[in-house]
């Protein structure tokens, strides 16, 4: 069982920077790729960006690539969005995830869920 929880959204003015944390409950942290995905009102949780288990390697989608950063320390059970140039665009709820997915943007790979993180971008 792992519990996430977020931390570090608010309200940044276009081309500012915010850094989001998940910290982690359990043990089994490291065993698990991460995931960030983000909710805009009205419109679809979308995959943002992850890391394995490792954090050897990672993946960004397109319209952040560049901008945001994905990180991870399992000493400290913890996951990282950096987050720069930011858009008011981005603007969504960030959510953490972590799971063993074979496709990185589909949601229903992961298997925990944090509460979310709101961030506000404005023009």
């Amino acid at each position: 069982q792992v519990q996430l929880v977020e931390s570090g959204g608010g309200l940044v003015q276009a081309g500012g920077s915010l850094r989001l944390s998940c910290a982690a409950s359990g043990r089994t942290f490291s065993r698990y790729a991460m995931g960030w995905f983000r909710q805009a009102p009205g419109k679809e949780r979308e995959f943002v960006a992850g890391i394995s288990w490792s954090g050897g390697s990672s993946t960004a989608t397109h319209p952040v690539k560049g901008r945001f950063t994905i990180s991870r320390d399992n000493a400290k059970n913890t996951v990282y969005l950096q987050m720069n140039s930011l858009k008011p665009e981005d603007t969504a709820v960030y959510y953490c995830a972590a799971g063993v997915p074979s496709n990185w943007y589909a949601a229903r790979e992961y298997d925990y869920w944090g509460q979310g993180t709101h961030v506000i971008v404005s023009s």
